[in-house]
């Protein structure tokens, strides 16, 4: 974790990233910028709900359409719309000066056939649960890759 003194200022961004789960597997992608295997995501932008941000993002990395799980109940109150909460929420050091605040989602797609936007990643993989495990991975998208399996399977 990062540790701040008073003449070093962290900057934090907010972002969206997404454990789409399809027949039991579930989607990463090369990252170009950082050459490692995540789920897709990527920065919320200005006025856009995190959810929304987490649905445009598959779409741009992969070209599907998915829909959010919902841990919650929906609450029904009028004149209000409930937010999707997220599944998890890590505070992610990117460099000394710089943190993500990355809100985790779990999503269901409808098929498995992905198609990245333009300038997006073109390795994208499926994986098994088994396949998982073996893959060579950072624990946090191991495990949240692992549960969304568990869980939307």
């Amino acid at each position: 974790m990062i540790q701040s003194n008073k003449n070093t200022e962290v900057t934090r961004h907010f972002t969206a990233t997404t454990f789409v789960v399809f027949k039991s597997r579930t989607l990463l992608h090369l990252h170009k910028k950082l050459n490692m295997w995540l789920p897709p995501g990527g920065h919320i932008d200005r006025d856009e709900l995190p959810e929304e941000a987490a649905i445009r993002e598959v779409k741009e990395e992969a070209g599907l359409d998915v829909k959010l799980y919902n841990p919650d109940n929906n609450l029904g109150i009028k004149d209000s719309k409930q937010i999707l909460r997220p599944q998890h929420i890590l505070l992610e050091d990117i460099n000394e000066f710089h943190q993500h605040v990355d809100l985790i989602y779990y999503a269901y797609a409808d098929k498995d056939e992905v198609n990245s936007a333009e300038g997006e990643t073109d390795e994208l993989k499926w994986l098994s649960a088994e396949e998982i495990k073996k893959f060579d991975l950072q624990d946090d998208v191991r495990i949240g890759a692992l549960e969304a399996i568990k869980l939307l399977s």
